[in-house]
């Protein structure tokens, strides 16, 4: 087994390795949920399942009564009357409960279930995790084969893996609902795992939800749109009256048809491309969400800082725009995601961040990083809980300067804020310095600066030091980075004109991207000192990350360098600079901690954090003892020019069942895929990766023809 999902790593992680599996036909190089090339729908109200196969976030696993209770044979999505589809996040209190739900479920439907694999604890009967999988799965033996037995298996794919959760629940980590095969209610009643149903199997068994975890239901949404206002199944029509305006997106005439053709375009040339729609009890459009596949393979590397945008939306343009940002080894902006809202209240965001996690395999980022809005604010908590929030600082002084009135005129005002909040290094000094500011301003009874201060934790620099920014928040005064849709998107922007953009930027982004990797591995910098530190990553970093770190080196001879304490192998140092040069009046002290055992170091300005690479100060600190390279442990993987990116699907195992062919074309389809991605680097990959591909093409046809 040489690769396995995300899903099964963390299945053995979370036991210290100390697994055994059981079963013979171990399956674990699933990517979470299946849900690429799909048009998904999320709702919040229980409606019902299409053949398209929409998803739905909810907060309960109980269904509106005859609304959930279709099977679509068509793409074989299973609905069960009394039992929700599995999904995941759904959690049990023992493995019974959740093999009886999953069976009982099967059994309203028409189809049987067995258990698949299952695994142990080392030197233990203790089972840890399990998938449980439809009888029609895989394919006969050679030796079953030769049997008289009726052939019932046909390479269904339907199942869900099951694992033991710190809680002693039992959750649902992967779910795979498509059938290949037509239901048969009369068989699947004589199968044995029906048959061996009990008392306690016949009664219908709630999952429960984790406050961590919210379900992802599937039903069906309606095929016509009676009030006509929005949806993509009703592109045009009055809209009615009756319908709460403020519960459903924003549209002008025509832009139900503009959006689906541009979801029906993408898909035709990026089989990958996923969007999900929201919609209203009255069939109304609510919220929209797509993400295309590169973008979801680039979160893979670069989804541990991630910005929200939401300026479209928090400034009332005509397009209400959300997009996720992140961060490339380029220190570029790049585009994960982006979403329409109704409006800006929790609801809208609890449901965009549950549709986007959905996307990303359930994959939390480090650290997320958003305007300041409470709603935004209390949906992260709830979606995100073990994620760091933080707010835009550029975005906090912005707005802390529009609330101050006649203040935001002082200079003397301005002079004091930036300072306390820049230039303060610890936490005593910015509290200090902000009640003396509130005291000399008379600021004590304004509510909305009472307010900020209680949330300073989130956007005051002096208490980031241990959150990583990767370079996506500024903490330099003056510096502001500007809004993603800067430059393409304005006030009046029409959702058409959007759209025809929108291709356009994401075209430019993964140009400046191409030409920037090109850049990095033909050119070599220019190196502006002798200092082995700036030649060890000239040879490692891209050029635009270089070029940053080139400034710290560019600034290492500092005033000097002091010994001020000791604790074994411990030691600290304060190193003094001067705020400008050859101006020995103002000096600034900042405290480095060095491990000489571990080869850790930490300075107080956290420039590694915030940045992604050591600071001056530590770089000294490195030098006056000697160690002639910056520990690998600085070196981030994410910066370097030789980092391995293919924006292709997660590739999966290389074990499959070569009597299946639908393992067969999922596993060549994926490998072919590398091999394309890999081709576009030059034009001398594309002529090997062609010669390659016609010379397969002909040994393929050869066996082909010996079988003629």
């Amino acid at each position: 087994m040489e690769e396995g999902s995300q899903n099964s790593e963390q299945l053995f992680e979370d036991d210290g390795n100390e697994l055994e599996m059981e079963g013979n036909d171990i399956d674990i190089d699933s990517n979470g949920l299946d849900i690429e090339g799909n048009c998904l729908d999320i709702e919040s109200n229980g409606l019902q399942d299409d053949c398209d196969g929409m998803l739905e976030i909810d907060d309960n696993h109980e269904s509106n009564g005859d609304d959930a209770t279709a099977v679509s044979i068509e793409n074989g999505i299973s609905q069960g009357k009394n039992y929700p589809p599995p999904v995941v996040g759904m959690e049990f209190e023992s493995y019974d409960d959740a093999y009886n739900y999953y069976n009982c479920y099967a059994k309203e439907l028409g189809f049987a279930i067995r258990v698949k694999s299952s695994w142990t604890k080392r030197n233990s009967k203790e089972k840890r995790g399990a998938v449980l999988c439809c009888n029609c799965e895989g394919f006969k033996t050679i030796k079953e084969a030769n049997s008289r037995r009726k052939e019932t298996r046909t390479g269904c794919l339907a199942m869900i893996r099951l694992r033991l959760v710190e809680s002693n629940r039992w959750r649902v980590d992967e779910v795979k609902l498509e059938h290949n095969h037509l239901f048969d209610h009369e068989r699947a009643q004589n199968c044995k795992s029906h048959k061996k149903m009990d008392a306690v199997a016949k009664r219908k068994v709630e999952p429960t939800v984790d406050v961590e975890v919210r379900t992802i239901k599937l039903y069906r949404t309606s095929t016509a749109d009676p009030v006509g206002c929005g949806n993509l199944n009703s592109l045009e029509g009055e809209i009615s009256e009756t319908v709460d305006r403020s519960k459903r997106l924003k549209l002008n005439k025509g832009d139900s048809q503009i959006i689906y053709d541009f979801f029906s375009r993408i898909q035709l040339t990026s089989p990958n491309f996923v969007y999900l729609i929201d919609l209203n009890d009255e069939g109304c459009l609510r919220n929209v969400f797509w993400i295309d596949s590169r973008s979801r393979a680039a979160y893979g590397y670069f989804g541990d800082v991630v910005a929200v945008d939401t300026t479209c939306l928090s400034n009332k343009y005509e397009i209400p725009l959300v997009a996720f940002v992140g961060v490339n080894h380029h220190g570029q902006s790049i585009l994960l995601g982006c979403g329409l809202l109704a409006d800006d209240t929790f609801e809208s965001y609890v449901w965009l961040f549950r549709a986007w996690l959905t996307c990303m395999s359930g994959r939390s980022p480090q650290t997320i990083i958003t305007d300041h809005c409470r709603a935004m604010q209390s949906a992260i908590s709830e979606v995100f809980p073990r994620a760091h929030h933080r707010l835009h600082l550029s975005h906090v002084m912005q707005s802390l300067f529009e609330n101050l009135g006649e203040l935001q005129e002082s200079d003397v005002f301005q002079m004091i804020l930036n300072r306390t909040v820049y230039e303060t290094v610890k936490v005593d000094e910015f509290e200090m310095g902000w009640d003396d500011m509130i005291r000399r301003f008379g600021l004590a009874d304004h509510a909305w600066l009472c307010t900020l201060y209680e949330e300073r934790e989130r956007w005051a620099p002096v208490y980031q030091k241990d959150t990583f920014f990767a370079g996506l928040c500024t903490f330099e005064n003056g510096e502001f980075r500007s809004s993603f849709c800067d430059g393409f998107v304005h006030k009046q922007t029409s959702l058409k004109e959007f759209f025809g953009k929108y291709e356009l930027l994401v075209q430019e982004e993964r140009k400046t991207e191409a030409i920037n990797d090109l850049e990095s591995r033909d050119s070599s910098p220019l190196l502006k000192t002798k200092c082995f530190y700036e030649l060890q990553l000239s040879k490692l970093y891209t050029n635009e990350i270089f070029r940053r770190f080139q400034d710290e080196v560019v600034m290492m001879p500092c005033f000097s360098i002091t010994q001020v304490h000791a604790n074994g192998p411990v030691i600290t140092y304060m190193i003094k600079e001067h705020e400008a040069e050859g101006d020995r009046s103002n000096i600034k002290n900042f405290e480095v901690m060095h491990d000489k055992a571990g080869t850790e170091i930490r300075c107080i300005c956290s420039c590694f954090n915030f940045n992604g690479y050591l600071c001056r100060h530590c770089l000294c600190v490195l030098h006056y003892n000697g160690v002639e390279e910056i520990p690998f442990q600085y070196i981030l993987s994410r910066w370097r020019k030789d980092f391995k990116r293919l924006y292709i699907p997660e590739l999966g195992s290389n074990n499959i069942d070569i009597s299946n062919p639908v393992q067969w074309f999922d596993h060549l389809h994926r490998r072919a895929m590398q091999v394309v991605e890999e081709a576009m680097i030059s034009q001398d990959h594309y002529t090997v990766a062609w010669q390659a591909f016609k010379e397969s093409l002909n040994k393929v046809r050869l066996v082909a023809d010996k079988h003629v």
